[in-house]
């Protein structure tokens, strides 16, 4: 029996889950950037700015979903600062739910950008809750994620590189949903922002997080000159309706995979064997948590849209990388074993 790594029915969504504007340090308006992303084929958007949540129903239509959002920075220096030297650490609260009303973790003193100040009447800030201490620490940023999910938000952990945080570093972190294995803002600036490897690290520490492509886009330079942080890097959600609650538990059961480039357009296990269908591309892989991967190269000249892969049980969990012709990447998250019925495993 086929089970669906990914969702048989319904129809994929293309997403930007970190997005800035001009409430922080972005240089587009809420309106500009529906008007960019909807334009290339674009249905969702979190709106992500720094340190406020601001809500942009009016932006919604029948093709265009925002969802509200909000990058939280914990630093390890007093704020205001700009000492690019010293770690940070970065996550995104998604709101999965249109009901979620208030915020968590607000910290009024991390609220610099005068057009976030601008906001705050209006944004989804509990007024009977006190400012929450950030404090660059594991335990306070394993407290921020824990809170964001228990009130219903989709926490990522994002760009490590551009943060200066390292091996052990990130693998303190527990319990987010998933992580940025693309950011493709900061690889425009010039950073080793697709982090396959971190990703790796924490799955091997024994995280079940799953992995999203986004722009972290400021807009500092307009889409289609050279160094635009936009359209680079986005997650691609299964659903089957454009709707708020729907996309977001779409997110929340990990529907979904990050790209830069590629399609994975199905994916199931059956029979000890996983099948992967793909747009055009010159490889597949299946990488495991163990010194042992699977790979279909195409010939010279040619490319591949299938791979079948026997699945080894010697490894806790495998994920899916396809390589375009470009050398752009698309990446599954990590499958694991002991949620798939392997039963049939023996007799394949």
């Amino acid at each position: 029996m086929k089970q669906f790594l990914l969702p048989e029915n319904g129809k994929f969504y293309r997403a930007n889950l970190h997005c800035h504007t001009v409430i922080s340090d972005g240089k587009k308006t809420p309106e500009e950037i529906k008007e960019i992303y909807k334009s290339h084929g674009y249905s969702v958007v979190a709106y992500t700015d720094h340190n406020v949540q601001v809500a942009h129903p009016e932006l919604r239509d029948p093709d265009f979903l925002p969802l509200n959002g909000v990058e939280y920075n914990i630093n390890n220096f007093g704020y205001p600062g700009k000492n690019r030297e010293v770690k940070t650490c970065h996550l995104c609260f998604i709101a999965t739910r249109e009901d979620i009303k208030y915020a968590v973790c607000y910290t009024d003193s991390y609220v610099k950008h005068g057009a976030a100040r601008d906001y705050i009447d209006v944004s989804m800030r509990n007024p009977d809750e006190p400012d929450y201490p950030r404090i660059y620490s594991p335990e306070c940023i394993n407290d921020m994620i824990k809170k964001g999910r228990k009130a219903g938000y989709f926490v990522t952990y994002n760009h490590p590189d551009w943060s200066q945080e390292r091996f052990p570093d990130y693998t303190r972190y527990h319990g987010m949903n998933a992580m940025e294995i693309a950011n493709y803002g900061c690889i425009k600036s010039g950073f080793d922002s697709y982090c396959s490897r971190e990703y790796d690290d924490m799955l091997r520490n024994g995280e079940r997080i799953f992995c999203i492509g986004a722009d972290d886009n400021h807009n500092k330079i307009d889409v289609g000159e050279p160094g635009c942080d936009s359209l680079g890097a986005w997650t691609m959600i299964k659903a089957e309706k454009l709707e708020y609650d729907t996309i977001g538990q779409a997110l929340l059961d990990g529907h979904c995979y990050a790209s830069m480039g590629p399609e994975i357009k199905a994916l199931w296990y059956e029979n000890g064997t996983v099948h992967v269908e793909t747009s055009d591309a010159v490889s597949i892989s299946m990488i495991y948590g163990v010194k042992f991967a699977q790979k279909v190269d195409a010939r010279q000249g040619e490319t591949v849209n299938t791979a079948d892969f026997k699945l080894r049980n010697k490894s806790k969990w495998f994920r899916i990388r396809v390589i375009d012709k470009e050398g752009k990447p698309a990446d599954s998250h990590a499958y694991f074993l002991d949620e798939l019925d392997l039963s049939d495993m023996e007799q394949a």
